[in-house]
């Protein structure tokens, strides 16, 4: 009989937060990319950060003030753990995005730390540890980019402190374009900019898009997702950080696109489109994201059920 391993590398991908119409509640995992973080177990307890690469390498090194850390501490202390961890992380996803950077790091922790232990942790488990290393980053818990980075697909989450997790079907013939203009833009910025009131009007055909948003996914209607899909009450805040929006929205609709908004809190902005309207979608958005001297990056990709998994080194 052989011990629990001593090494694993897990891959979770990027996500879509809120999908135009579920601030908060919907988010999408997109396949094209994600980070990488490789956990390692060590005799002495406590969890350290041994390196950071990729597209973004300036993070904190000290755990509590790093979101993948954080996470593995959460998981830690949880368990009543004998033992620490040494986390290697490598970062696919730009910095302040909006394709939940720091919710990867913490969900490819974690799932990395849970193949290392002995007890059996189901992915409602892993989230709650997920959801401590967000916080770090974010200021506050949400999981609109932890649950579809770690279950994958389109994925609905209801509650906060007992979160439950439903992931929603996607017509098979439906992609995300997702392009990334190259400026930052923090999370905690796009939130501080947002009103704590809403008007009934706008909340009744934000509903109205959700549920028709939702039910065009659960029975294949197009249409109905073309009607459903856009947000009245978060996007028309926003999209004044985002330089060009409003001309990289009408192209990517005018290109044939179900829908498009903007990816999380931005600046990355996305959009469903079939599969033969994709190509034209992406060129449309990039272009109008160059005409306002902004280049950027841009992939197409299916959406994903497979979610965060263990890949090894």
């Amino acid at each position: 009989m052989t011990g629990p391993r001593e090494r694993a590398t897990a891959f979770a991908p990027a996500s879509v937060g809120n999908v135009a119409v579920g601030f908060d509640i919907l988010g999408q995992s997109v396949a094209a990319i994600g980070d990488r973080v490789t956990v390692s177990r060590r005799g002495e307890p406590g969890v350290s950060i041994r390196a950071i690469r990729g597209v973004v390498s300036d993070l904190p090194l000290e755990a509590e003030r790093n979101t993948a850390g954080m996470a593995v501490l959460a998981l830690a202390r949880d368990l009543s753990l004998g033992h620490g961890f040494d986390l290697e992380v490598e970062k696919g996803i730009p910095l302040g995005s909006g394709l939940g950077g720091s919710a990867a790091s913490a969900v490819a922790a974690v799932v990395a730390a849970a193949a290392l232990v002995e007890q059996p942790l189901d992915k409602t488990r892993l989230l709650h540890f997920a959801m401590q290393g967000e916080k770090v980053a974010s200021g506050s818990v949400h999981v609109d980019n932890i649950a579809p980075s770690l279950f994958g697909g389109l994925v609905l989450t209801v509650g906060i402190d007992d979160p439950y997790v439903k992931q929603v079907p996607v017509p098979a013939g439906v992609r995300c374009v997702l392009v990334h203009p190259h400026m930052v833009l923090a999370t905690r910025e796009a939130r501080a900019i947002l009103r704590p009131e809403v008007p009934l009007a706008d909340v009744i055909w934000q509903q109205a898009n959700l549920a028709g948003f939702l039910a065009g996914c659960y029975t294949d209607d197009l249409v109905l997702i073309r009607q459903s899909l856009m947000d009245v009450v978060i996007e028309p805040q926003r999209q004044a950080l985002i330089p060009g929006f409003a001309e990289v929205k009408r192209a990517a609709l005018e290109a044939g696109a179900l829908g498009c908004s903007i990816s999380g809190a931005g600046p990355t902005v996305f959009a469903w489109s079939e599969v033969d309207d994709a190509a034209a979608v992406q060129s449309g958005m990039v272009a109008a994201f160059r005409r306002h001297g902004l280049e950027s990056d841009a992939w197409i990709s299916a959406i994903d059920a497979q979610g965060a998994r263990v890949v090894d080194d």
